[in-house]
């Protein structure tokens, strides 16, 4: 009779790659049209005020952002110390506030134009003169829906 021999052990045999890269790009495309980053840099400091009532707003896409603060310490040599008004990506005035609420009108369907909502962030050290300016500025615009940015307080 023949005798079967073991020439070893065998182990597990090894897993294949070949699909890694494909997986890999995957995971990739999926983050990279998933996430979105920052629209806009920030060129004011803004430490929100503390409040106890907070509510999230729900479509963040029909919201205009508007930041009031002092500028940020590589700005302040060319601008000052006192508080800036920054629409978008730049510093800008009170008379350019209608112009952006008019650009970000246009750029919103015309569906929602109707739910536009202005946020304001402003850094708690700021003096309300400028925000009832600023204030005065949207009601020219026709821009009443208003809405403060906070942060929530956490009572024990």
């Amino acid at each position: 009779m023949a005798k079967f021999e073991r020439k070893g052990k065998t182990g597990m045999p090894a897993i294949s790659t070949a699909s890694l890269p494909d997986i890999v790009f995957m995971l990739l495309f999926f983050f990279m049209v998933s996430t979105t980053l920052r629209e806009t840099e920030l060129f004011v400091k803004i430490k929100l005020p503390e409040a106890s009532e907070v509510v999230k707003l729900e479509k963040k896409s029909l919201v205009s952002y508007i930041y009031i603060g002092p500028p940020a310490r590589q700005y302040q040599s060319l601008f000052g110390t006192d508080s800036r008004i920054q629409l978008n990506d730049s510093f800008k005035t009170l008379t350019d506030i209608r112009d952006f609420i008019s650009s970000e009108r246009e750029a919103m369907s015309e569906s929602d134009r109707p739910f536009l909502q202005t946020s304001l962030k402003i850094d708690e050290d700021t003096r309300m003169g400028i925000v009832t300016d600023v204030k005065q500025e949207l009601r020219k615009a026709s821009a009443l829906k208003i809405s403060y940015s906070a942060r929530r307080v956490i009572h024990d």
